[in-house]
Parts: C-alpha cells; sequence; structure tokens
C-alpha cells in the first residue's frame, strides 16, 4: 500500500517532496496532472494524498471535490500545498474538507509534519 500519493506538476518539486517523505520512512507515488491524480488514488488507494491546486488538466481542488462526492475515496486525508496562499483559497479548501494546507515556498519539517500529523489521524 502506498502511503502518500503526490500530485504535482513541478518536477523539481515533485523530485524534492518525493526524496524528503521516502527519507522520512513513507512510500511514495506520484503523478504531474489532476486527472491521474484522481485515476491513481481510486486505483492505489494511497494513506493520503498531497495535492497542488494549480495542475494540468483537473486542478486539486476539483480532484479534491471529486473525491469527496466518491464513497471509496470520501475519507482519504488530503494535504493541500501551494503557491496560491491567499485566503480564498483556504477558504475553498476548508469547504470542500481539505485536511491540511501548506504554502510554497514550505519547510521541509513543515510537510513531515503535516504528513504525519494526517497519517496519524486516519489511523485514530
Amino acid at each position: 500500500m502506498v502511503d502518500v500519493l503526490i500530485a504535482e506538476d513541478d518536477a523539481a518539486i515533485l523530485d524534492s517532496l518525493s526524496f524528503i517523505l521516502k527519507r522520512a520512512g513513507w512510500s511514495i507515488s506520484s503523478v504531474m496532472d489532476g486527472d491521474a491524480a484522481l485515476q491513481a488514488v481510486r486505483r492505489q488507494r494511497p494513506r493520503m494524498v498531497v495535492l497542488d491546486i494549480m495542475l494540468p488538466k483537473r486542478t486539486g481542488l476539483e480532484v479534491l471535490k471529486q473525491m469527496r462526492a466518491e464513497e471509496a475515496t470520501c475519507n482519504v486525508p488530503v494535504l493541500i500545498l501551494t503557491a496560491r496562499g491567499q485566503q480564498h483559497d483556504r477558504e475553498i479548501a476548508a469547504e470542500l474538507r481539505a485536511d491540511g494546507f501548506v504554502t510554497k515556498p514550505y519547510s521541509n519539517g513543515e510537510v513531515i509534519e503535516e504528513v504525519r500529523r494526517l497519517l496519524c489521524a486516519a489511523v485514530n
């Protein structure tokens, strides 16, 4: 089972996230667009998703909305990780029941702490 599915279209950020999360001990899968993210969530059943808002084909918020609408994926924890940190984006993410929100640039420690928090919450 995959611990964390990362949906990020910037290859450098994706590599960085994959590296720090693998180093912290989690198994990682990654995709680079919104359609692939939704397919991977359905197919791989990750324990959680790190989701960029600005993705090709389908935005992260559209992916989150669809995940919450489907019984099989409605409870998968989602961490929004985005350069768009405006209050409006936070409010929409909260309305769609995102479980966490981190803005870029982020610290590695901040991302690891949020992933750990969401994975622990999902177990309890």
